[in-house]
């Protein structure tokens, strides 16, 4: 069993760790620079943004460190006497609820809202200004589950040894 909780948290780690740093980089300076272009500016580049993010390369290790992170809840639960237990299911529940679950409450209906906007329009403007900063308050809380995520697989698999 500590073989396939080893295995799982490393391909846990290197799914948390490529989510993650996607996020970062908006957080850290990819919407700081849609911020400093006209609205209309950004707003068209978010929305392409937002249409070329669809890609097995990012998909991938985000629907599929999701998945992993529910296997990993429930390996967890089901082998609470295992030194890894708790810090396997927080690992899973972190990515699962603070990286999945918050794309896919709060970023994605705001990107769906964008992209059905007139980049032209002045009500666009107006909930541009606001997406730009609601939108980067959920993508840092997508961040730090992401980085939580990953310390806590790392511990899972310190565990197993």
């Amino acid at each position: 069993m500590d073989e396939l909780v080893t295995s799982l948290a490393c391909v846990g780690v290197v799914g948390a760790a490529l989510t993650g740093g996607t996020v970062f980089a908006f957080s850290t300076f990819i919407m700081a620079g849609l911020k400093r272009l006209p609205d209309t500016d950004g707003i068209r580049a978010m929305q392409s943004i937002n249409k070329t993010v669809y890609t097995p390369w990012f998909m991938g290790p985000f629907f599929g460190t999701a998945l992993l992170s529910a296997v990993s809840v429930v390996l967890g639960i089901l082998n609470t006497q295992s030194t890894w237990s708790i810090a396997m299911i927080v690992a899973g529940l972190m990515f699962a609820l603070g990286a999945f679950g918050v794309t896919a409450v709060g970023n994605v209906p705001m990107n769906t809202k964008l992209h059905g906007m007139n980049a032209d329009d002045p009500a666009a403007a107006a909930y541009w200004q606001r997406y730009l900063v609601v939108w980067t308050r959920w993508n840092h809380v997508r961040v730090l589950a992401s980085v939580g995520s990953v310390l806590l697989f790392v511990e899972s698999a310190r565990l197993t040894a």
